[in-house]
């Protein structure tokens, strides 16, 4: 493969494979949750990140992050306390951010739009050898999260009073999992670009949906379309000449699609399977789910 002789290919591949990990990664406990258009949301505040690094001749993956999680802390604040305004607040947030991004880096010494381009939408010629440091760390810490803190987010992701219950930290979780979030939109944004990082946290996670049940097969299998999809989309942006981000991202919906299709016969096989394995004579409503513990949790 001839991609790989260049030494902007290498980084654009390896900034990819982490992208493919780390956004499907966080994005199951986003999708569990109900919110898979956070994402989407702290992209906007990013960008007054990006803006910012441009003003400041700082390094505006590390701005972004900065930014970013300072906007995932407040989007959970206004979660928590904005209950009769806070779709208000949180709209005001996401679209101040992507203002200020504008502003800031119409500010900035030579700054002007054309240098928000690569981040909106995803640049494999400037991914820098600093960009590539920066997206390993992050991607190291998202990933130590989501597999070191599974059980514990999975349970505040599926019942916030039950974990509460048992003694969970449930707003230290939640407030855990926004940083992550943020923390994932920075890594992401030199491939796919701020404005399409959501879709690679969400459409992965519900395309292995159609195939699992359990938390643990769903995750491997987002990952594994994560990084399938980010490298495929990575080179064909190099032969064919298409932007990285949305080649990444139709590639994703298509394997949605074709998942999707595969998943209607398995499940009637599942369903005939589960009725050929139910007792004569019980109802199908008294039957206790198998991934379903003793204690109520589904297994992960």
């Amino acid at each position: 493969m001839d991609l790989l002789n260049y030494a902007f290919m290498q980084r654009a591949l390896l900034a990819a494979v982490l992208v493919g990990i780390t956004a499907p990664a966080i994005g199951i406990y986003l999708v569990q949750r109900r919110q898979a258009l956070m994402g989407d949301g702290i992209g906007h505040v990013a960008m007054t990140g990006v803006g910012l690094g441009f003003l400041l001749s700082a390094s505006p993956v590390w701005m972004a992050t900065v930014v970013s999680v300072l906007g995932a802390i407040l989007m959970e604040l206004i979660r928590w306390y904005g209950r009769t305004r806070g779709d208000i607040a949180l709209a005001m947030l996401f679209y101040g951010g992507m203002a200020g991004g504008v502003m800031l880096i119409n500010l900035a010494p030579g700054g002007s739009n054309a240098n928000l381009t690569s981040y909106l939408f995803g640049s494999l010629s400037t991914v820098s050898e600093s960009d590539v440091t920066a997206i390993c760390l992050l991607a190291g810490f998202v990933v130590l999260v989501t597999l070191g803190l599974r059980r514990q987010l999975f349970a505040v992701s599926q019942d916030e009073e039950f974990a509460r219950v048992t003694g969970l930290p449930v707003r230290a979780l939640n407030l855990l999992t926004a940083i992550t979030a943020a923390v994932t939109v920075t890594v992401a944004m030199r491939v796919v670009g701020l404005l399409l990082v959501s879709a690679l946290m969400v459409v992965p996670v519900a395309a292995a949906q159609q195939l699992t049940r359990s938390f643990a097969a769903t995750f491997a299998i987002a990952v594994a379309i994560g990084v399938t999809v980010t490298i495929g989309g990575t080179a064909t942006s190099y032969y064919q000449d298409v932007p990285p981000g949305a080649t990444i991202v139709l590639l994703t919906i298509a394997a949605f699609m074709v998942l999707t299709a595969l998943a209607a016969p398995l499940s009637r096989r599942r369903a005939r399977a589960a009725a050929a394995e139910q007792p004569a004579g019980e109802p199908a409503e008294c039957a206790i789910p198998a991934a379903r513990a003793a204690d109520g949790t589904v297994g992960v």
